[in-house]
């Protein structure tokens, strides 16, 4: 029998920007928020709810609703693919007109990643989502991997032709939850759609996977004695696992660990843990109330 819709965990899906344009024949001038299917039918796999999380400022914003509130009545969040992450998110100018990113996506990802770490809520994050937790407690980034990395052996992380069947090998790290994931796995085959990457870890942060031969970090997870949260990440997108494939790692095992954190703090709630640091935090609050949407 099918479970009832009280029963159901409730997840948040960060959204995707479509930023006005006048010349755009549908909804013409107007900013689109959406979310992709795949991961939306991935969480939907388990049972799960999943509700689009929308940014609550902008130039047609009305009302009082908050991310907090959000935050407070979903059981976890997924931080959605997409986008570069502007290079100002962690203190750099961007080195090409083609890698500045989103900043006002990326204003509005801090502000939720925010909200639901300080609610004590699990968060995940999907290829920009583990870019974006990274930033948001205070790690860096590679631009372009393949023009900053310098490793002999430089991977082709993303290949807009090939795009979901671009695949490289990760190497699973030994003793951290994802091997427990994973027993007896100790490399696998992973989708590859990116040219950004983790170049300094966030503090309190640990690797659970690097990419081979040249080892960006491809899972992370933030370490159990900085918080009583669950905040993890994995650089490839488990929601495009053909399901039933062999050729790619199985998606599974992460979306029920997840989801089971998620089970987890709704009957146990936990106190919430340190947020990102201050720095971050108070611009993104502070540009968000400046409605910096408004382009």
């Amino acid at each position: 029998m099918p479970l009832p819709a009280a029963a159901r965990l409730k997840i948040g899906l960060s959204a995707c920007f479509s930023h006005a344009d006048p010349d755009r024949s549908l909804f013409t001038n107007k900013t689109l928020q959406y979310v992709e299917q795949s991961i939306c039918h991935w969480l939907m796999s388990a049972g799960a709810m999943v509700v689009m999380v929308p940014c609550p400022t902008g130039d047609t914003a009305r009302g009082d609703t908050t991310l907090a509130h959000y935050a407070d009545w979903l059981d976890g969040v997924v931080m959605h693919g997409g986008a570069d992450v502007w290079p100002g998110s962690y203190g750099e100018e961007p080195l090409k007109d083609a890698w500045i990113g989103d900043r006002i996506r990326d204003l509005y990802d801090l502000a939720l990643v925010e909200a639901f770490a300080q609610a004590g809520k699990p968060v995940f994050g999907v290829c920009r989502g583990l870019q974006l937790i990274n930033v948001a407690f205070g790690g860096t980034l590679y631009q372009d991997i393949e023009a900053q990395h310098g490793h002999p052996e430089t991977l082709r992380h993303r290949d807009p032709v090939a795009y979901d069947q671009n695949f490289h090998a990760i190497e699973i790290v030994p003793g951290t939850r994802l091997a427990k994931l994973y027993p007896e796995v100790g490399t696998a085959r992973v989708n590859s759609i990116h040219h950004q990457g983790i170049k300094g870890l966030a503090p309190g942060f640990e690797v659970e996977a690097w990419s081979l031969p040249d080892r960006i970090p491809e899972a992370i997870r933030r370490r159990p004695d900085q918080g009583a949260s669950y905040i993890a990440a994995t650089q490839w997108h488990p929601e495009f696992h053909k399901y039933g494939s062999t050729d790619t790692i199985n998606d599974t095992p992460i979306l029920h660990d997840f989801l089971w954190a998620c089970a987890t703090a709704r009957v146990q709630p936990q106190r919430p843990h340190r947020g990102m640091p201050g720095r971050i935090r108070d611009r993104a609050s502070r540009l968000l109330r400046q409605a910096l949407l408004r382009r």
